[in-house]
C-alpha cells in the first residue's frame, strides 16, 4: 500500500483535487491566468502535508500568497518551455508515468484505482504530471545542461577542504531568502534588508525557522520550512561556504547578501563522512556474440559447449584467447581486472555478484553478446579518494545548478506581467 502522499514526495507540487468548481481569477501570468480553484487545491495540498512533517502553520493569508506565488512561478516555466517548443507528447507521458507506479511496486491501472479512491482526478493528474515534466525539460535547457564543472574546481574544492579539515563534514541547513529585483534600487534594498533584520530578530527571540520561512521566505523551498535537505561545503552557494563553517549546530547566521537578495542559514545539524570502502572483485570472462553469419541460437549452444568443456577441466584462460570475441580482454585470457560496483553492465554484475570465487557462471546474455564468468578473487579497496573526487564533482554542480535557478527564475518573474487579484473576493 503506498502512502498517500507518495506521488506529492516525488513530483509535488501537483494540484489535482477531484470535483472542484472554477472560480474567479486570483492572478493574472502575461496572457495566462490562475483560478481561485487551482489555488484552493494546491492549498489543500500543502496545508495536509505540512501537518503530516508536524510543522507549525503560518497564517493563512501569509501561506496563500505563498502558495500563490509558487504557482506564478510554474505557470512562467510552462509558458517558457511552450515558446521553446518543448512538448510531452502522450507517449512521453505514459511511460513516465508507468515508471512512476513502477517504483511503487505498482501497475499504472492500480496507480490510478489509488488515485480515484483517494478523491483525486486522474485526468487532471495526467496534465498536472505533463506540466511537471514540461518544467524539468525547461530546467534542463535553461539552467541544468549549461552548468560545467572543470577539473581544476574540483581540485581547488578538495585542496580547500582538506585545508580547513572539512573534507568528512555535511550539513543540515535550513535557509530563508528575501529576493530583490536584478536591477534593485536603493529603496527597494532597504526595504528587503529591513525585512530580513525583522525576521532575524524573531527567530533569536525564539521564533520557528521552518514556520518563518514557509510565510515569508522567497526561497523555492519555502514550503518544505526552507529544508536544504545535507550539504557538503562544495555544494553550498559560494556566499554561503565561508560563513556554514563558523556555525555550530542550531545557530543562525547573520545576514548574507547575493545578487539574488538577502539570506539567512541556519545550521539543522552536523555529521561526519565515513571513509568509503568498496568490495572489488577480480573477474574475466568469454563473450561470444551473434553476426550476420552466426545466428542467436548458434551462440547460445556454443557458449553452452565451452562452458562444458570448462567444467570438465579445460582452461578458462586457454579458451577464451582461442574463442573470445571481446577485442580487449580476448589476448588476456579474459581478465578484465579488478572492478568496481557499476563499472560492468548490470546483467554481467549481477551474474558475477551471485559467484563464488573460482566459480564458472551459466551463460549470461548482456547487450553486447553472451558470456562466460569467472570470479578469480574479491578485495575490500579503500576509494575515499575517488570517491570524494566524485563527490566534490557532484557538488559543485548542485551548487552551481542552485545558483543559476534562483537567478534564472528570478529574471523570469521580474520580466513577466503578474497581477494579483487575491483582495477581489
Amino acid at each position: 500500500m503506498i502512502s498517500r502522499w507518495f506521488f506529492i514526495f516525488l513530483f509535488w507540487p501537483l494540484t489535482v483535487l477531484a470535483n472542484t468548481p472554477l472560480n474567479h481569477i486570483v492572478a493574472t501570468v502575461n496572457d495566462d491566468v490562475i483560478l481561485q480553484s487551482e489555488l484552493n487545491n494546491r492549498m489543500r495540498v500543502v496545508i495536509e502535508q505540512l501537518e503530516k512533517q508536524h510543522a507549525q502553520l503560518p497564517p493563512e493569508a501569509a501561506l496563500e500568497k505563498q502558495v500563490l506565488d509558487r504557482l506564478i512561478i510554474e505557470n512562467l516555466q510552462v509558458q517558457m518551455a511552450e515558446r521553446s517548443g518543448i512538448r510531452i507528447d502522450d507517449d512521453t507521458l505514459n511511460k513516465s508515468m508507468q515508471e512512476m507506479a513502477a517504483q511503487n511496486k505498482m501497475t499504472l491501472d492500480a496507480f490510478r484505482q489509488l488515485l480515484e479512491k483517494e478523491g483525486f482526478d486522474y485526468v487532471a493528474f495526467r496534465e498536472e504530471f505533463r506540466n511537471q515534466l514540461t518544467m524539468n525539460r525547461i530546467r534542463q535547457q535553461m539552467v541544468d545542461n549549461r552548468v560545467e564543472v572543470t577539473e581544476q574546481e574540483v581540485d581547488n574544492l578538495l585542496a580547500n577542504a582538506a585545508s580547513a579539515n572539512d573534507q568528512n563534514r555535511e550539513y543540515h541547513l535550513a535557509h530563508i531568502l528575501v529576493s530583490v529585483p536584478e536591477a534593485a534600487s536603493p529603496e527597494q534594498l532597504q526595504a528587503a534588508r529591513k525585512r530580513i533584520d525583522d525576521m532575524l530578530t524573531r527567530l533569536r527571540a525564539g521564533a520557528d525557522f521552518a514556520q518563518v520561512a514557509i510565510a515569508e521566505s522567497d526561497g523555492q523551498q519555502a514550503l518544505t520550512g526552507g529544508d536544504l535537505g545535507w550539504r557538503k561545503t562544495g555544494q553550498l552557494p559560494s556566499f554561503f561556504s565561508g560563513v556554514v563553517g563558523q556555525l555550530q549546530k542550531g545557530q543562525i547566521s547573520d545576514p548574507i547578501r547575493s545578487p539574488s537578495g538577502f539570506h539567512l542559514i541556519k545550521i539543522v545539524d552536523i555529521r561526519g563522512d565515513e571513509r568509503h570502502i568498496i568490495e572489488q572483485t577480480h573477474v574475466r570472462h568469454l563473450l561470444l556474440h551473434p553476426d550476420a553469419l552466426v545466428s542467436e541460437d548458434d551462440v547460445k549452444l556454443r557458449i553452452q559447449q565451452l562452458r562444458d568443456r570448462i567444467a570438465q577441466g579445460e582452461d578458462f584462460a586457454t579458451l577464451a584467447r582461442a574463442h573470445s570475441q571481446d577485442p580487449g580482454s580476448g589476448s588476456k585470457g579474459g581478465d578484465l581486472g579488478w572492478v568496481t560496483p557499476g563499472q560492468m553492465v548490470p546483467e554481467f554484475e549481477k551474474a558475477m555478484d551471485a559467484l563464488q570465487v573460482g566459480e564458472v557462471s551459466q551463460p549470461v546474455k548482456s547487450r553486447f553478446g553472451w558470456h562466460l564468468i569467472q570470479v578469480l578473487d574479491r578485495r575490500e579497496q579503500d576509494n575515499t579518494d575517488d570517491y570524494r573526487r566524485t563527490r566534490a564533482r557532484e557538488s559543485i554542480r548542485q551548487r552551481k545548478t542552485d545558483e543559476e535557478l534562483e537567478i534564472w527564475l528570478r529574471r523570469l518573474r521580474d520580466e513577466s506581467y503578474v497581477e494579483y487579484h487575491l483582495d477581489n473576493q
